[in-house]
């Protein structure tokens, strides 16, 4: 099967928050290592915890983000889906940043990413309910 050349923007923007969310794994690691913290606790210094809550923030928006977006591109636009998720794994590093330096930080970045997550759930959804009833 031979798939349309604006999906490969989008895969490449998923490999790309991926890679962002293994960044948080790796920031999250490094803090591991600084303060001693031995596996697998997750209590230590508040430095270390709010770079284990951005990685695990991150991975619980990621489990929204991959799949809606995929869902998007598949039954609305796959340009849109693309553009809109490239703000994503943008948003998501300036969140890591941001938290790792505080915890009001983590805002700016929120607020960047959570956009296109909202898009996505209810474009792909009205285009769900567009193709089926297309019949």
């Amino acid at each position: 099967m031979l798939l349309p050349q604006e999906l490969g923007w989008v895969a490449l923007v998923s490999g790309l928050s991926v890679l962002v969310y293994y960044l948080t794994l790796l920031n999250a690691g490094l803090g591991r290592i600084r303060y001693k913290i031995p596996a697998p606790s997750h209590d230590g210094p508040e430095d270390y915890v709010r770079r284990v809550r951005a990685h695990m923030n991150t991975m619980e928006h990621l489990v929204m983000f991959l799949p809606s977006m995929w869902t998007f591109a598949l039954l609305v636009s796959p340009f849109w889906a693309a553009l809109l998720g490239a703000i994503w794994p943008v948003g998501r590093l300036w969140y890591m940043f941001g938290y790792t330096r505080s915890a009001e930080g983590r805002r700016p970045g929120l607020y960047i990413t959570m956009p296109s997550i909202y898009i996505f759930i209810i474009g792909s959804i009205i285009g769900a309910v567009h193709l089926i009833a297309k019949g």
